[in-house]
């Protein structure tokens, strides 16, 4: 199949006029440290050039700084981010990166941004509100200038300037076994919540995998559920940030089962009938890459960034495929693209180390394997999709559009305030009513719905749909 490019994915984001200027860089680290002024542990922002001002392997190469590097891939930080900053070293030889991995990675790192005792480069964690990306981190540039270069930018953008540039992209689907749902008898893919639940039973009943895999325990798997509220279940890039907010009752069935109830019925429907784990509290998420591998589960909802760990997980990588996620809009399947976890640089650092800092994401994100190595969608706007994509043919992708003037953080006061979407507490909820009968789903739709309603009436937002 020929290649679709990144560029089909994104739609122009709200038209956002930046004041934001930055002053151009110098050639080499004696100018940087001129420009400052300061002594290593302090910072001028000022003398700090945007991401895209500075040319990686021209400019800085005095540059002398040690930066560490905060990330969640306890499993291959040792071997290939290790390789990673030593090709960068080879460059920038008085530039020392080190990396950091980190166990319960968002609940950590949160603490260690309060404390400010986070290194120099994180992936910024979802709880941090847009509202206080000042607060942590470095401007990267203007949105206006950066969503040219850059795919997902708008996602760490707040007042018109970005502070964090994801790694990569991923595809919102889901992961299978290939060799298990052929085994059961199935020979196309669904395409809504209740072909989906058929073949979950065929697979329980002609083989011996477990059709779906929740993941319940790790936790931060449940919230993935949350991701296809938007484009997947709407196949409108304005959902998420704009008509959602402002809709009554989001969360009502309709009648072709698509939108957010679609979503969690296939999650409640799929536990309630028996077709997950038989004790997803026990569920655990480094072994359950290789039971997928293996073929002992056939199914799990998560990004595609999964795909190469699920490969990397055993002796059977060509087995592991990825499907779009099972809703249709008027007949028409859509994915969203959205941004991985996203580069973010300490803004209360030294301007050395402000300035290395730049120079290595930007060599991540435009010189380094690291798209290629993980599958993931590249962060450089017009690159080629992987290939671990290649079943959404005839799928259209779309990337969620940016909001509105003035209601930059809207999303997260809504989620928030109701505790709707946020996190993995409310999916797991879903799962546990569902397992212990406690309440049905449209009981628990219901309960969400008030909840959205009275967070818009806190936050004195306009019913328009």
């Amino acid at each position: 199949m020929k290649k679709q490019k990144v560029v089909s994915l994104i739609l122009a984001g709200a038209m956002v006029m930046s004041l934001f200027g930055l002053a151009a860089c110098g050639s080499d680290s004696s100018d940087a440290t001129e420009s400052a002024g300061a002594e290593t542990g302090s910072s001028d922002t000022s003398a700090v050039p945007a991401i895209n001002e500075i040319t990686v392997g021209e400019d800085y190469l005095d540059l002398e700084a040690e930066i560490t590097i905060l990330t969640n891939r306890t499993d291959i930080v040792d071997d290939v981010y290790a390789g990673y900053a030593e090709e960068f070293m080879e460059l920038y030889p008085g530039i020392t990166v080190t990396y950091e991995a980190i166990t319960d990675y968002e609940e950590s790192l949160t603490l260690r941004l309060t404390n400010g005792d986070w290194g120099d480069i994180c992936f910024i964690p979802s709880t941090v509100d847009k509202s206080e990306f000042s607060t942590y981190f470095l401007e990267l540039g203007d949105y206006d200038t950066l969503s040219e270069i850059y795919n997902f930018v708008s996602e760490k953008t707040f007042d018109g300037v970005v502070y964090g540039v994801p790694n990569g992209g991923t595809a919102g689907g889901v992961a299978y076994n290939k060799s298990v749902w052929e085994a059961a008898g199935i020979t196309e893919l669904p395409t809504t919540p209740e072909e989906f639940l058929e073949d979950l039973q065929l697979i329980a009943d002609n083989t011996d995998a477990i059709p779906l895999y929740t993941n319940f325990a790790a936790g931060w798997t449940m919230g993935a559920w949350n991701d296809y509220v938007g484009v997947a279940s709407n196949g409108d890039a304005d959902y998420k940030n704009n008509i959602l907010l402002h809709t009554a009752n989001p969360f009502t069935q309709n009648e072709e089962n698509s939108g957010p109830y679609g979503v969690f019925y296939c999650l409640y429907e799929a536990v309630a009938q028996g077709l997950v784990e038989e004790d997803p509290a026990s569920s655990d998420w480094e072994s359950s890459k290789g039971m997928i591998n293996s073929g002992e589960i056939a199914t799990m909802v998560l990004g595609s960034w999964c795909v190469e760990q699920f490969k990397e997980a055993g002796d059977n990588a060509d087995d592991i495929g990825y499907m779009p996620f099972p809703i249709s809009v008027d007949g028409v399947q859509y994915a969203a693209a959205g941004g991985n976890y996203a580069y973010g640089i300490n803004n209360n650092t030294s301007t050395e180390s402000q300035i290395a800092s730049l120079l290595y994401v930007k060599w991540l994100l435009e010189d380094s394997p690291i798209f290629e190595d993980e599958g993931s969608i590249p962060a450089l706007v017009g690159e080629d999709l992987p290939d671990s994509l290649a079943e959404f043919d005839g799928v259209e992708f779309l990337s969620d559009n940016a909001a509105l003037d003035g209601e930059e953080d809207l999303y997260d006061n809504m989620t928030n305030t109701s505790e709707v979407l946020s996190g993995d507490y409310p999916v797991s909820e879903v799962l546990e009513a569902a397992l212990y009968g406690s309440s049905t789903l449209d009981e628990m739709m219901e309960s969400w719905n008030e909840k959205w309603t009275s967070a818009q009436e806190t936050l004195g937002v306009e019913v328009l749909y």
